[in-house]
Parts: C-alpha cells; structure tokens; sequence
C-alpha cells in the first residue's frame, strides 16, 4: 500500500516530454564539457588529458542528469497546482 504522502508527490505524469528532456540534457552536457575541458587543461597542461577527461566525465554524467530529470518530472512538490 502506496502512502498518501507519496501519492501526493509521484502519482502523476511528467510536466515535460521527454524530447524537452533530451534537449536540455543534451545542451546542458555540451557547455559541461568544455568548462570541464578547461579546468582539466588548467590542471594536467595537456590538451589530450583535458579532452579525455573532458568526455569521460560527461558521459557518464549525461545519463545520470536525464534519469535525474525524468524522475523529477514525475513529482509535483514545489508546483502551486496542476499543470494542463
């Protein structure tokens, strides 16, 4: 049995399409990778360092932040109401 206060939070569909979802993981990860690319160049001195790390990273954090968005997607805490 499911508790009111988890109801309230999780029962319900997501705000956004999960194209919306994409795109701003996407674009968001795209400026990641090159302040991550420039604070390892600062770091190593290497570019071909900084590159690798720069695209490690990221791809690991790419999947991580769209997991993180859909389940927030699906929680209305901190909405007023329901969106149409």
């Amino acid at each position: 049995m499911r508790s009111t206060l988890y109801t309230a939070l999780v029962s319900r569909s997501a705000f956004q399409a999960h194209s919306r979802t994409l795109v701003k993981t996407i674009s968001y990860r795209l400026l990641m990778i090159v302040v991550t690319i420039s604070v390892a160049f600062v770091v190593t001195g290497s570019v071909t360092d900084s590159i690798n790390i720069g695209i490690a990273t990221n791809l690991l954090k790419t999947g991580t932040y769209y997991g993180y968005e859909r389940l927030w997607a699906h929680i209305s805490w901190g909405f007023e109401g329901e969106r149409s």
